[in-house]
């Protein structure tokens, strides 16, 4: 049983807790969090999604909710090592996006980090391949429709972040 910290609209804990599958009260909101990392060679990470999951074999970056009690950074870093297997320095992230949306309020982080595609972990039931793209790989698989469609938002943020990371 996955627990999750209730927020509300202002994003203020409310000291109460969510059971993950069941559906939200009106006006509860939760934290998930993005991970998005970039290697010295200015690839991304893309991790292809289980084929029993939404959207599936669909490619994305790491990511999901945050537990009750995580904040937002331990949250992502939970995150990559549970689904890729690589540990993260949190000192090589930045949260470069925060937004309230339906039901809750979603952070992207930005990691720089170098790491061989086989020293990742997948975690099966979640990831099924991993693989570094360039921004332009990842903007005509976007545009194939093989990107999970809500990760629109990185054309708002990565070119400026890219080229401000190399």
């Amino acid at each position: 049983m996955e627990l999750w910290d209730v927020y509300d609209k202002n994003r203020m804990k409310t000291g109460r807790v969510h059971e993950r599958g069941k559906p939200l009260t009106k006006g509860d909101y939760h934290l998930v969090v993005s991970i998005w990392i970039i290697n010295s060679n200015q690839e991304i990470l893309l991790a292809k999604r289980h084929p029993d999951k939404r959207f599936p074999n669909m490619w994305e970056c790491p990511g999901g909710s945050a537990l009750a009690g995580e904040n937002s950074l331990e949250a992502a870093l939970r995150e990559v090592k549970e689904e890729i297997g690589i540990d993260l320095s949190s000192a090589n992230g930045k949260l470069v996006k925060s937004e309230r949306r339906h039901h809750n309020f979603r952070d992207v982080w930005l990691f720089t980090h170098d790491f061989s595609i086989e020293d990742t972990a997948l975690q099966p039931e979640e990831v099924i391949d991993a693989k570094w793209v360039t921004i332009l790989e990842l903007e005509k698989m976007f545009n194939e429709g093989i990107v999970v469609p809500s990760l629109e938002y990185y054309k708002s943020f990565f070119f400026d972040n890219v080229q401000q990371q190399g």
